[in-house]
């Protein structure tokens, strides 16, 4: 079948499968209201949306009705069954470009590193980051623990889409790949190789089928996870630049290089050997301080491509005016998009910042939140509404790593934020306890949203004044149930209704 890129007047394609386009909008619109309980069983989602394609009330704020996305890059998702139990939900998603771009990307520091993972660093590494076309996703198996097979596989579904570009690819991939799922297990690879031309196919730079492309990606979440966003620079103030995100994930999240599965796209003008760079700063700031349940998965993966298509002066040079703006501008759209993940944690009821300032370091800032925001007893507590501060110093103490006189008793405050912009709740003020209100620590702790702020005094010189954020979720019942079920084995069925074996990335 034929996939090369048509542009015609008024669109970027002309379609081939005509009644496929004619009913894109209406799956778009009726995605998430149309699945009976029947098919909410058989998907294996139990404790996650109501219903497959279901998004609980709560959430549906966080999904966009409209977008502003980068020149030149298209996207679509369609559907499969890469899952034979699923029918109707897109499983598969392609985001092309229509002129080659700079790839940079950050992976999982997992040992068992999936076979796209290998596949995708493979082509950056062979490319130097220039000349990537695509990334195709799909959900429903992770490729990964899969051998020399699962490799083959992964190869297979990049020199597929490369093969509907046009032109050479002069004798290298441009096609990053990922993949998310249920580890261990071979994908139906002639069903997904079949499908990659249909995906081609409807590639479009409609909202409806960014959004489809997002939703294709999901596998436990309960809402697809999109966000795009306008800039400009300082060389070519008369420009506006796109960027648009999207990432999956609500378990086994505490990422050590990226996130579950991530990209993000812009027009803006930069090479990879400083769009590398800029990438690893915000996420380090973004994905590498969000944690849900303390699990770093085997595909973490987060690609960034960028085209050049709105045009301007290059940014060559990562000391640059621009550079610095970009960096600021991609740090704080990583963390909006990272965020949303943490909002559909398994099981989650709170969403919670914690910060930590006046630190010797930004590396003893980043551990002690870390060390916070992966506390069972923190997270238990939080779900309690329990204003135990003792639980929050703990994790403060034992923090391993720290440089030098990075956290004197003496010096150390700790207070409830409330996200209203009311007065912080004081627990401990520099060693010394404070007398807790309690019905004011439960209205804080009610609340959805929290931050808790940690003052370190500037550790043992009283000169520090690094600071470094984490945002993370509470366990509750749900939470632990799907914890205790990952030690339970030789089981189809445990006491919560829920399969043993539908845990997935």
């Amino acid at each position: 079948m034929s996939c090369r890129l048509r542009p015609t007047t008024g669109n970027f394609f002309t379609y081939p499968h005509q009644q496929y386009q004619a009913s894109k909008a209406s799956i778009a619109t009726n995605l998430y209201q149309r699945a009976s309980e029947t098919a909410y069983k058989q998907q294996n989602r139990l404790y996650s949306a109501p219903a497959p394609g279901s998004v609980p009330l709560s959430k549906q704020k966080y999904i966009p009705t409209t977008g502003t996305y980068p020149k030149g890059f298209l996207a679509s998702g369609i559907h499969v069954g890469v899952k034979p139990s699923n029918t109707q939900f897109p499983d598969l998603a392609l985001l092309a470009s229509l002129t080659p771009c700079s790839g940079a990307a950050v992976f999982t520091q997992n040992k068992f590193q999936a076979a796209p993972v290998t596949i995708s660093r493979r082509v950056l590494d062979r490319r130097s980051g220039e000349g990537i076309r695509a990334i195709i996703v799909n959900s429903g198996c992770a490729n990964a623990v899969t051998g020399k097979g699962g490799l083959d596989d992964a190869t297979a579904m990049g020199s597929t889409v490369d093969s509907c570009f046009e032109g050479p690819s002069a004798g290298a991939s441009t096609t990053l790949v990922m993949s998310t799922g249920v580890i261990g297990q071979r994908l139906p690879i002639s069903k997904i190789l079949r499908a990659i031309p249909n995906a081609y196919s409807a590639l479009s730079s409609t909202h409806t089928d960014w959004l489809l492309a997002a939703r294709a990606i999901c596998t436990t979440d309960t809402f697809p996870k999109l966000l795009s966003r306008t800039f400009s620079l300082p060389s070519s103030p008369g420009i506006t630049y796109s960027l648009a995100g999207m990432t999956k994930g609500a378990g086994m999240i505490h990422p050590n290089m990226a996130t579950l599965l991530g990209m993000l796209f812009t027009d803006a003008p930069i090479p990879a050997k400083t769009l590398q760079p800029l990438l690893a700063h915000a996420v380090d700031r973004s994905f590498n301080a969000i944690s849900v349940d303390g699990d770093t998965s085997t595909n973490d993966t987060l690609a960034f491509l960028a085209n050049g298509a709105a045009g301007g002066r290059p940014i060559t040079s990562a000391e640059s005016e621009d550079a610095r703006a970009l960096t600021e501008i991609i740090t704080s759209f990583t963390q909006e998009l990272s965020q949303l993940v943490v909002r559909d944690g398994e099981g989650a009821t709170k969403f919670v910042r914690v910060r930590v300032v006046n630190a010797s370091s930004f590396h003893d800032a980043r551990k002690i939140a870390s060390t916070i925001a992966r506390s069972p007893l923190v997270k238990t507590a939080l779900y309690g509404k329990d204003a135990n501060w003792g639980r929050i110093l703990c994790a403060i103490g034992y923090t391993d790593g720290l440089g030098p006189g990075a956290v004197v008793p003496e010096k150390t405050s700790v207070s409830f934020v409330p996200t209203d912009g009311s007065t912080a709740l004081k627990l401990l003020v520099k060693g010394e306890p404070e007398s807790v209100d309690e019905a004011r620590a439960g209205m804080i702790l009610g609340e959805e949203d929290l931050e808790i702020l940690v003052d370190l005094g500037g550790g043992e010189g009283g000169a520090g004044k690094e600071e470094a954020s984490y945002w993370f979720c509470d366990f509750s019942h749900v939470s632990t149930a799907h914890d205790c079920l990952l030690f339970t084995a030789g089981s189809t069925t445990n006491k919560t209704g829920i399969r043993d074996d539908q845990w997935r990335l």
